[in-house]
C-alpha cells in the first residue's frame, strides 16, 4: 500500500460527499484551533496523558454548529475553505491533522459522524473500564498490542490481560509501565502479529501516517479516540470511543 494510499481514499470519498452537498459552492469556512490541555479534555484524576505532559496538541475544527478534533505533534492554526480540504496534498502532520479535523467536523454537521469530542474529567477512566468489559465479552482473553500508550487503557487492560505497549515517545521507550517495558511503535508489525490476538491502535496514527501498518493485519484491530471518528465512519473501521461527546 502506497504511503498515502489510506488518506487519499479518504480524501477522496470526503470530495464526493462535499460535492453532494454542494459545499464547495457555498464556501464555508472551516477553522482549527489548538486547545489547551485543560480545554481538551478537562481535569481527569491521572495526569500522565501525553496532551497533559505537552507530547501532543489537539486542534479543533468548527464547521456549522459542529466541531471535530485530531492529536498531533505538529500543531497550528488554519482558516480557508471546505474545498480547501479535498486539495490539501497531506504530506505533513499539521497538514493532515488540519485534513481529519475538518473531515470529522464536516461529517458531523451532515451527521455521519458522532462522537467527535473527546471526554473530560473522568471520562477516560469510564472509557477504559467499559473497553475491558467489551474486550472480554467479544474476544475473551486475548493476548493485545497496544500501539500509543493511553494510560488509563493500559492500567486497566495489564491487569486482565497479556498486554504489550508500543509508543512513540522517546521518554516512554524503555520504561517499564503497568506491569511492562514500553516498546518502539516503530517495530516489525509482523512479529507482532504473531504474538497479538487483539491490537489495540490510537487513531492519532491517522495523522502521523502509521495507519497504514495496521490496514492489513489478519488480526481484529480496533482504532481509539476522536481523531479517527470520520475516516472509521468512511471507510468502515472498527472504533471504541464511549465517553466521547
Amino acid at each position: 500500500m502506497k504511503e498515502n494510499a489510506f488518506l487519499r481514499r479518504v480524501q477522496e470519498s470526503f470530495k464526493e460527499i462535499v460535492v453532494k452537498n454542494e459545499l464547495n459552492e457555498k464556501n464555508i469556512d472551516v477553522s482549527c484551533s489548538v486547545l489547551t490541555a485543560q480545554e481538551a479534555i478537562g481535569n481527569p484524576e491521572r495526569k500522565d496523558f501525553p496532551i497533559q505532559k505537552g507530547k501532543e496538541k489537539m486542534m479543533q475544527a468548527c464547521f456549522g454548529c459542529s466541531y471535530g478534533q485530531a492529536f498531533t505533534d505538529m500543531p497550528n492554526t488554519f482558516s480557508g475553505k471546505v474545498k480547501e480540504l479535498t486539495t490539501m496534498s497531506l504530506e505533513t502532520n499539521y497538514e493532515r491533522a488540519v485534513f481529519i479535523s475538518g473531515v470529522n467536523a464536516v461529517l458531523r454537521e451532515l451527521n455521519m459522524a458522532d462522537q467527535t469530542i473527546h471526554c473530560k474529567d473522568d471520562g477516560p477512566k469510564a472509557c477504559s473500564s467499559e473497553l475491558a468489559e467489551m474486550i472480554e465479552k467479544e474476544y475473551g482473553t486475548p493476548k493485545i498490542a497496544l500501539f500509543g500508550l493511553q494510560p488509563a487503557m493500559a492500567e486497566v487492560l495489564h491487569k486482565k490481560f497479556p498486554l504489550r505497549i508500543f509508543d512513540l515517545d522517546d521518554d516512554n521507550i524503555g520504561q517499564e509501565k503497568f506491569g511492562t517495558i514500553i516498546e518502539n511503535g516503530m517495530c516489525e508489525i509482523a512479529d507482532v502479529e504473531a504474538w497479538a490476538d487483539l491490537f489495540l491502535v490510537t487513531g492519532s496514527t491517522v495523522c502521523n501516517n502509521s495507519i497504514n501498518n495496521f490496514l492489513q493485519l489478519k488480526k481484529p484491530v480496533i482504532f481509539f479516540g476522536t481523531t479517527i471518528s470520520g475516516p472509521a465512519a468512511l471507510l468502515g473501521l472498527k472504533r471504541f470511543c464511549p465517553q466521547s461527546s
